[in-house]
């Protein structure tokens, strides 16, 4: 088969389109013919020689893919031949196949393309499980997301409306803010020009940004708050105000979804199929996808994806 593999740390041109050997298919695993994969921005961070895949995960960057059963491990009774899928995945997914454990992979939501999906694994495990299994948002409570328009925002924004919270965004531009108003913000903060901390009162955080906005966020909960901390663009060592943790009694969790051993992302795919799967075949959360990049040209992805302009995913299609 084809992958694109990292021929060394760097810059977008470092990823390059080669024959590599097929994927093993384990008495476990699922193997699928690749459709399209996205590119998020973990996969960045491994290209930069920052995140290597987790111990036994594919080398070939990709955290999520859609396409077709090609075979599956003699294990396997939950999927068979022809079905259309989609997985999260530790690594692999820029590649013509990928092997997953079956406790990963997911049926394509009725209505959906299997190239349709390609873009939801990661987003809706990640949203699912950070803001509903560890931040307990509830109906009637208030989300805060930051990076509406990204790939995990506009998830985080069509999901939690969906399921009855308010909703606020912070957004870098106007056009981006408009966009992830469309989608159901109820309010959004342009970061650039506007304290967040100042505009809103959250029961839920969810926070890409790690140190920088730690002061920010510790001020932005109401009293029971919960933040959620999944990504480190901001730094990842910063202060923190005890005090006003203890008097406004709030939770800080920081969560990783790739390395989680496979049973632990075997539960979060699961409840993702029975609670959000629904939502996405009914249309009330659908994915947003910015472009589609062949995936031979990674590297054009991986630019569109460095220049911040985006809104939602960029897909990888075949």
């Amino acid at each position: 088969m084809r992958a694109i593999e990292i021929t060394e740390s760097g810059g977008p041109e470092v990823l390059e389109w080669h024959e590599v050997p097929d994927p093993p298919v384990g008495r476990g695993d699922v193997l699928i013919d690749v459709t399209a994969s996205a590119v998020n921005r973990a996969d960045v961070l491994q290209r930069q020689g920052f995140y290597n895949p987790p111990a036994g995960a594919s080398p070939y960057p990709g955290l999520e893919v859609a396409g077709v059963v090609a075979e599956v491990g003699a294990d396997v009774e939950q999927f068979k031949v022809g079905d259309q899928v989609c997985a999260l995945l530790g690594g692999g997914g820029y590649a013509e196949r990928v092997a997953v454990p079956w406790q990963q992979v997911m049926p394509v939501p009725d209505g959906l393309t299997p190239r349709e999906a390609a873009g939801l694994p990661e987003a809706a495990c990640t949203v699912w499980s950070n803001v509903f299994m560890v931040g307990r948002l509830r109906r009637g409570e208030t989300l805060l997301v930051h990076g509406g328009a990204s790939g995990i925002g506009t998830f985080a924004v069509q999901l939690a409306k969906a399921l009855g919270s308010h909703v606020v965004a912070t957004v870098g531009s106007a056009a981006k803010g408009e966009r992830v108003r469309e989608l159901g913000a109820d309010e959004v903060i342009n970061y650039r020009e506007e304290d967040f901390a100042e505009k809103v009162q959250a029961d839920v955080i969810l926070d890409i940004m790690g140190a920088k906005y730690l002061p920010g966020n510790i001020r932005a909960l109401r009293t029971g708050g919960r933040l959620v901390i999944i990504g480190l663009q901001g730094g990842r060592k910063g202060e923190i105000d005890l005090g006003a943790m203890l008097a406004k009694r709030i939770s800080v969790h920081a969560t990783t979804l790739r390395s989680r051993p496979v049973d632990e992302k075997g539960v979060i795919v699961r409840s993702v199929v029975d609670n959000v799967w629904p939502l996405v075949a009914a249309g009330a959360v659908r994915p947003v996808v910015y472009a589609e990049v062949p995936m031979a040209d990674a590297a054009v992805a991986h630019r569109m994806l460095d220049s911040g302009e985006h809104v939602g995913k960029i897909l990888l299609v075949r």
